[in-house]
């Protein structure tokens, strides 16, 4: 099992929202510390495009998605677009990674220019000011000169860039299993044990059983 991290999740209001909140709940459920920014698009994309049930205020979404994934709630720590005291916002909370999933382009904008005029935006800032892992999961098709002239921008100062591409040579079987190839590869990254997908040249068995 990896070791316990403070991980930063921020959800935008990109279509796919459910690649991060099957992140959320694979971290939570692995004891790691998740500080989740949700914006009011990602309220809204998330009634549209899952049967989850968000509650409006901050307190009420923590109880309920600790409750959903059967996690600890002491786990979770959920902010608004203005807490800028909370701890994304500064490098001395030395939290370890973050991840933007999915991210919209006008995020992605935002945090390639560096506009920190949110606090997703700022945590993301944090990252690249302290040199520390951020991963971004675009999900826009197709991409114009703009978004990958700033995606290029970002992968050039150190940004894992990562569309929501799922791979099919698993031979996935629900729409479920296509989410977990996504989250899978975000896992790798962050260098957090997954079995949601076997490395290459390995059976799923093979990594279940895994001691």
């Amino acid at each position: 099992m990896s070791s316990s991290k403070k991980i930063a999740l921020a959800i935008t209001g990109a279509s796919g929202v459910q690649y991060g909140f099957r992140l959320l709940e694979v971290l939570l459920k692995q004891n790691h510390h998740v500080y989740l920014m949700l914006s009011k698009a990602a309220q809204v994309v998330t009634a549209m495009e899952s049967d989850l049930k968000l509650p409006a205020r901050k307190t009420e979404q923590k109880k309920y998605l600790s409750a959903l994934f059967n996690t600890d709630s002491t786990r979770l720590d959920i902010f608004g677009d203005e807490e800028w005291t909370a701890p994304v916002a500064s490098g001395s909370a030395k939290v370890d990674a973050m991840v933007v999933c999915p991210c919209t382009m006008s995020t992605l904008s935002q945090i390639a220019v560096g506009a920190s005029s949110n606090l997703m935006e700022r945590a993301a800032d944090v990252m690249l000011k302290e040199r520390r892992k951020l991963i971004i999961v675009p999900r826009e098709t197709p991409f114009s000169d703009i978004h990958l002239q700033n995606m290029l921008r970002l992968s050039r100062m150190g940004v894992v860039v990562m569309p929501a591409n799922p791979g099919f040579y698993n031979k996935p079987q629900s729409v479920n299993e296509i989410v977990d190839f996504m989250v899978a590869r975000i896992l790798d990254q962050l260098q957090i044990e997954q079995d949601l997908l076997p490395p290459w040249g390995q059976s799923s068995d093979a990594v279940k059983n895994k001691d």
